[in-house]
Parts: structure tokens; C-alpha cells; sequence
């Protein structure tokens, strides 16, 4: 091999990305048995082979959706990624048919289909999250027909608005939010997988067919561009960034409209909190949370930008910087809608 020296353990544990990225890993499995589907295709594998190798790949996706501590037992095992992690667990159980999968494939391709995958996922959820807040809005605008409070321009009352049309307000704000989730899942929803490391899959691996049986609406146009393109998860979280901005601006409004000063509405006792001090306070710690995880949010869109900013061509491994802005954008925003919605309602 190229290397005559062991790898340092320091480093090891530096360069590994398993701790972050092992929430990929369902997905990777269901990469592979479409892969495995596609090498058969090409007689890498021949029927029988084929049979086994896709037994022990829903064996081991079963495990993962089944059996959460042997995933965290998993994260202790010194593997280096989720790509590494899948390989040699079917390797137990389908012995060197499971390294044989691997034909054709290199971890760039299988780290950026896997990456869409996942945040194909993710959008079709947040957008579940987007449409139930509506719903909340609708309900409590349906509720407060006749109530009247005054809007503001410069924060100076300017004329008197129906509370429902204020509500309403922010349901378009979602509604555009939505809009632009589904325009972005359609640039998500292309499969890089066939590219290699950078040169494309010599294979003749047909990828019209792998894409169909992955779901992808199509397939990369250049090898080059598939496997280093981070574009679709900069422009997610660009509109992640934009919802969290409504969702901040319609904290803010509450935050005033709760306080004494205003007493436009009044804040549910399950998503306020008190004081150890002063016991007069209700806090709207709900409100607040979601109005400082906007900046988070805003923090992991500019971290994305930076590490791709001074790229070359192809794949760099700045790029495993990508998840861990991404996986904590997914999880914020989903979180705070969810939040939001128990504010609603």
C-alpha cells in the first residue's frame, strides 16, 4: 500500500466524521441496495449473490431502525464513517460479498447521494411541520374574528387591524417559506451516484435505472460538479434561514404583545416558565428560544458558505464540514416549528 506507518490515534479521531454522520446511515443502507441492484445489472454480482447481499442490508437497516443503543454501542467501535460502518457490518454477515459493493463506487458519489437522500427526507417533514403551524394560525384566527388590536409602522400605533389579520400575515410568510422548500427539494432531488471519486463509473452502471430506483427525478450531468456540489444544502439552508426569520418576527410581536406593558395576549402556562426569584414573572422562554436559534441558524448558512467559499474543482475534505451545519439547520427549524405550534395552539 501507500502508506508504510499506522495512522496516529489523535489524528484518527480528528479526521473520523462517524460521531456526526451516523444519523446517515438508513439512508446509506438504502443507497446501497439500489447500488447492489445496479452492479447485478452489470454481473458483478450474479443472482444468488445478489439475494444475499440485499438479505444482509435489510438485516442491517432493520437493526438500525430497531436497535438505537447498538448504533451509540457502535460509536465506540473506532470506525471512521457511516460509509465504513455499513461496509464492514454487512461484511459479517455476507462475508467479501459486502466489500465487493463497494465496485465502482467511492465515498464522494455515496457521501453526496446519501446527503441528498437525507435532505429529501428532511424537507418533505419540515414541510409537514410548516403546514401544521398554518393550520394553527388558521384555527386562531377562525377564533378571533371580531378581536381588534393596533398595528404599528415604526412601533407607533398607526391604525387598528383585526387580530385574525395579523395572524394571517405570518400564514403567507409560511406559505412562500413552503414554496421555496419545494423549489429547492427539485435541485435536491438529482442523483449524483455513478460519478466515482471525480471521473465518472467505468462500469457501464446504468444510472437512468439507479436513479428510478432511488426516486431521484434525474441524474448529474458532470461527474466533477456531482461529487463536490454542495449547492443544494447551502440553498436549504438559505430558506431554513428565511423561515427562522418569520418564526423570529412573529416571537418578537408575542414577546411585546405578552408583556404588561402591552397585554395584547396572554402566553399558555405549558411553554412559559417562572422565576426562582421574583415570583410575579411569567417568562416567555418559548418565544425567546426560537427568536435566538434564528441566529443559530443563520450562523450554520454562513459556516456552509465560508468552508466552500475558496474551494478548488472536485472533492476536498473541508466538505465533511457540511453535515454538522446542515443536521443541526434540519433540527432547529423542525424543532422551533414544533414549538411554535404549541405557542399557537
Amino acid at each position: 500500500g501507500r502508506f508504510s506507518e499506522k495512522q496516529d490515534d489523535f489524528f484518527f479521531s480528528f479526521n473520523a466524521s462517524f460521531r456526526f454522520d451516523v444519523r446517515l446511515a438508513e439512508v446509506d443502507v438504502i443507497g446501497s441496495m439500489a447500488y447492489a441492484r445496479a452492479l447485478s445489472r452489470t454481473r458483478i454480482f450474479n443472482e444468488a449473490e445478489l439475494q444475499k447481499v440485499e438479505a444482509g442490508l435489510e438485516q442491517l437497516l432493520q437493526k438500525i431502525r430497531k436497535e438505537p443503543e447498538w448504533v451509540e454501542e457502535s460509536l465506540r467501535a473506532g470506525y471512521e464513517d457511516v460509509h465504513s460502518f455499513v461496509e464492514m457490518e454487512l461484511t459479517k454477515l455476507v462475508s467479501d460479498l459486502g466489500k465487493r459493493l463497494h465496485t465502482g463506487r467511492s465515498r464522494n458519489d455515496q457521501v453526496a447521494t446519501d446527503l441528498r437522500l437525507y435532505l429529501r427526507d428532511a424537507i418533505d417533514r419540515t414541510i409537514e411541520g410548516l403546514l401544521s403551524l398554518q393550520d394553527s394560525l388558521l384555527n386562531q384566527a377562525e377564533a378571533n374574528t371580531h378581536a381588534i388590536l393596533p398595528g404599528y409602522t415604526h412601533m407607533q400605533k398607526a391604525q387598528p387591524v383585526l387580530f385574525s389579520h395579523y395572524l394571517l400575515s405570518f400564514f403567507e410568510m409560511l406559505t412562500r417559506d413552503i414554496a421555496r422548500l419545494k423549489d429547492c427539494r427539485k435541485r435536491v432531488n438529482i442523483m449524483p451516484l455513478g460519478s466515482g471519486a471525480l471521473a465518472g463509473n467505468s462500469l457501464n452502471v446504468d444510472r437512468q435505472a439507479l436513479a428510478k430506483d432511488l426516486g431521484f427525478d434525474g441524474i448529474t450531468a458532470n461527474s466533477l460538479d456531482a461529487t463536490s456540489d454542495r449547492d443544494f444544502a447551502i440553498e436549504f439552508l438559505s430558506v431554513a434561514s428565511i423561515s427562522m426569520m418569520h418564526l423570529s418576527r412573529l416571537s418578537e410581536d408575542l414577546i411585546l404583545y405578552c408583556s404588561d406593558e402591552f397585554k395584547f395576549v396572554r402566553m399558555g402556562d405549558q411553554v412559559s416558565t417562572g422565576s426562582s426569584l421574583m415570583p410575579q414573572k411569567k417568562n416567555p422562554d418559548a418565544l425567546e428560544l426560537i427568536r435566538g436559534k434564528t441566529g443559530r441558524s443563520y450562523g450554520n448558512l454562513m459556516t456552509l458558505l465560508t468552508v466552500m467559499k475558496g474551494l478548488p474543482s472536485c472533492y476536498n475534505k473541508d466538505m465533511q464540514e457540511d453535515k454538522e451545519s446542515l443536521f443541526d439547520s434540519i433540527d432547529t427549524w423542525q424543532i422551533s416549528l414544533k414549538v411554535m405550534k404549541l405557542v399557537m395552539d
